[in-house]
């Protein structure tokens, strides 16, 4: 793993993560590990092998707990169970997402809920459940994983990239109502990330060289690349930053 600075504020910390055992979220679950904080995740899939990974490289094991985030009641349940094991939540990252492919002729209404039920709803439920407590222990961070998808103007998942739209608006309304409270609500939006997924699904050389050439640094994107961008969102380091989209994609989306 890449080397990360360290973020004192962040030692004990209560910090909640959805999708953290595989994939973008097993870095950042490591990586807030290794800062000191204490770490409940959220996935459906089984993480044991993962916490028993993350215990002999870190020192301290995650709490897994099964969940399928279009469960609202199963999510609320979860984060209440974190609660309860390390203390009030103070950093949420709303991480889990599916970018499934899928032609805009062929979605069907259920089709376009589940797709707005694991990429937005969760997010907003999510951050639900953690404000109260974050407002009685006066701030909190909360980071919402968006995408560079939706602002390349990308075809083949529209449902995908209209969520990974709203998770801005989201973003600033939530910013908006709880800065007062010193909660502190951002979006982080990763570039093409090489997660096995990602390899075992879509990456092509072709697709690859493409995107790479479209970067202003050459070097491809890794899950590590995107963990010290969201422990800077996280800290005291970002304590006025709030209701931004923080992009980390080598360069694609650039401005100016």
């Amino acid at each position: 793993m890449n080397a990360q600075p360290v973020f004192p504020d962040l030692k004990g910390a209560s910090v909640f993560i959805t999708g953290g055992g595989s994939g973008i979220g097993a870095s950042l679950t490591e990586a807030f590990l290794r800062q000191g904080c204490k770490v409940a995740f959220v996935q459906r899939s089984d993480a044991s092998v993962f916490c028993d990974e993350m215990e002999m490289k870190t020192g301290s094991r995650p709490l897994y707990l099964s969940c399928d985030v279009t469960d609202i009641d199963a999510l609320k349940g979860a984060i209440a169970k974190a609660a309860e094991a390390h203390g009030t939540i103070t950093v949420l990252v709303n991480n889990a997402a599916n970018d499934q492919r899928h032609n805009t002729l062929d979605v069907t209404p259920e089709y376009w809920d589940w797709a707005m039920a694991i990429n937005l709803k969760a997010y907003f439920f999510a951050a639900q459940a953690v404000i109260p407590g974050m407002q009685k222990a006066g701030g909190g961070s909360i980071i919402n994983f968006s995408s560079i998808s939706y602002m390349m103007g990308n075809g083949g998942f529209p449902a995908y990239t209209s969520a990974n739209s709203a998770i801005n608006g989201l973003t600033r309304s939530l910013a908006r109502d709880f800065g007062p409270d010193r909660i502190r609500v951002n979006a982080l939006a990763p570039g093409w990330v090489l997660t096995q997924k990602q390899k075992d699904l879509w990456v092509t050389p072709e697709a690859l060289a493409g995107h790479v050439e479209r970067q202003c640094l050459k070097d491809t994107l890794e899950p590590e690349d995107i963990t010290g961008g969201c422990l800077f969102l996280a800290s005291s380091a970002s304590k006025m930053m709030t209701g931004q989209a923080l992009v980390i994609d080598g360069g694609v989306v650039v401005t100016g």
